[in-house]
């Protein structure tokens, strides 16, 4: 048994090396993903690093879990009035275009591959969705911004059509197993996306609640709650039927479009924890890699992963958006962000731990796909979106809140409020007190001393408030602190 010494230094040199990877990727453009899974092969038992791995079941755990926290993550930090916009044509793309991206790569590995249509199909599932963190994090580096809004079109896609995978993938798996299950496959559907939808958008609810009434003595506690709240809410909608990646999605956005105690901090705590699961998840999919069995698989991996590439992802995306309000160009760079990551290699796990035939074929042409992807799309991006004309130029670029700041301040004024006795504002804090939007608590007076507010601090009877509110808005703010 290896030591757990072994085991620590072990982690602990990978995580280094994937973090010093990170900024190889910010330098030179390289997708962060392709490094940490390189990092992965390199470590494993091909490669210099010599770790033996070969277990599937744990690969796909580990990932698992990991794309739960991604997705949450990406919910928690959704903005809500830009994903609006964009509802349908991102619902669109994650069904719609999924399926139709599934069935064209499927046509071209029954013609490449000689294999079933429902192992075929099962490729074509694997490789249909996008990845979101590979996107974003190649426009970061790149300091690229998109116009319009294309970007949160992108990011909604992105982060809401790895359910719709996942079912596919399941289902053909159970087909293959048990060919007369059809109709089994049809519930399947209907119960994973509406009992996934429902148990996120509850344990969503009842998280915000449970965090807003807790009272715990430590802020540090508080993430705390929201890990267990991704736990039991994946479980749950797992346990009853339904698609737990869905179900986080959903919940992370619930609790991100809510007034939550200690949001800020809770938001930058799962957005470390979505890098360091990411980081492992590449890390174990790298390990699990053998690359003397990459080469085989070049010809048929380059074939289909050209066909993803230049006819199945536009095809899908035409078609998905055939009703939308947009140009060609747009609907151009849409299909060339599709890039693949970390959710078609986990998929490619489920058919190895099912024990189906030519998997590990499978798992190696998916890996290949996904390098190709993320290598041609990923690194071309911020070419191909200025050679389109549809690169936001700094002055159109979203501004930083401070950015608005000074064109806020314009119109609002600081006022002092004191609390009555019998006010309703007395006895409950910050974050309860329901003031208006543009409300905000610079200081807090209770006696001598001076408090600057947090949403859990509790107001009492007497103190003086100091608020930057709009002018508009500061009779109603008086009437609801002082009862006028």
């Amino acid at each position: 048994m290896t030591p757990i010494e072994t085991i620590l230094l072990t982690t602990g040199i990978l995580l280094l090396g994937a973090a010093f990877a990170s900024k190889l990727s910010n330098r030179f453009g390289v997708p962060s993903l392709l490094l940490f899974l390189g990092l992965g092969m390199l470590a494993g038992s091909e490669g210099p690093g010599g770790i033996p791995f070969d277990n599937a079941e744990i690969a796909q755990g580990i990932g698992v879990v990991a794309l739960a926290f991604i997705l949450f993550s990406g919910g928690l930090s959704t903005e809500w009035s830009s994903i609006s916009a964009v509802l349908w044509k991102g619902l669109s793309l994650s069904t719609i275009g999924v399926l139709i991206t599934a069935a064209v790569v499927a046509c071209a590995s029954r013609l490449l591959l000689h294999s079933s249509w429902l192992e075929s199909l099962l490729l074509g599932s694997v490789v249909s969705s996008t990845d979101a963190a590979a996107v974003f994090a190649i426009l970061r580096s790149s300091g690229l911004t998109l116009k319009g809004r294309i970007q949160s079109l992108l990011e909604f896609e992105s982060g809401s059509n790895d359910p719709m995978a996942v079912f596919l993938t399941l289902a053909l798996i159970n087909l293959i197993i048990h060919p007369n299950s059809c109709m089994h496959v049809i519930w399947m559907f209907v119960l994973q996306m509406g009992v996934g939808a429902l148990v996120g958008y509850l344990f969503g609810k009842a998280s915000v609640a449970v965090i807003n009434r807790v009272h715990l003595d430590s802020e540090g506690l508080y993430p705390v709650l929201t890990v267990a709240s991704v736990a039991c809410t994946y479980a749950v909608a797992a346990l009853l039927g339904g698609s737990g990646f869905l179900a986080v999605y959903i919940a992370g956005m619930v609790i991100g479009h809510t007034d939550l105690i200690h949001k800020r901090s809770l938001t930058r705590f799962h957005d470390a924890v979505a890098w360091l699961v990411q980081i492992a998840m590449f890390l174990t999919l790298g390990l699990l890699v053998f690359p003397s069995r990459l080469v085989p698989v070049a010809v048929p991996g380059l074939v289909l992963s050209a066909v993803l590439i230049f006819i199945a992802r536009p095809v899908g995306v035409f078609i998905s958006l055939a009703f939308a309000r947009m140009n060609l160009r747009q609907r151009l760079l849409v299909s060339w962000v599709g890039l693949r990551g970390a959710a078609p290699i986990v998929l490619a796990t489920f058919p190895m731990v099912a024990g189906l035939p030519r998997a590990d074929l499978y798992f190696d042409i998916v890996f290949f796909i996904v390098i190709t992807s993320v290598l041609l799309q990923g690194m071309l991006l911020p070419q191909v979106a200025r050679r389109l004309g549809l690169e936001a130029p700094a002055r159109l670029r979203r501004p930083s809140p401070l950015e608005y700041a000074p064109a806020r301040r314009t119109s609002s004024e600081l006022v002092e409020v004191v609390v009555p006795e019998l006010s309703a504002a007395a006895g409950r804090r910050v974050l309860e007190l329901g003031l208006p939007k543009s409300a905000l608590i610079v200081l807090l007076g209770r006696g001598d001393d001076f408090i600057a507010p947090r949403g859990g601090t509790l107001v009492q009877a007497g103190d003086r408030l100091l608020v930057l509110v709009d002018r508009s808005e500061i009779e109603l703010l008086q009437s609801m602190v002082e009862g006028r």
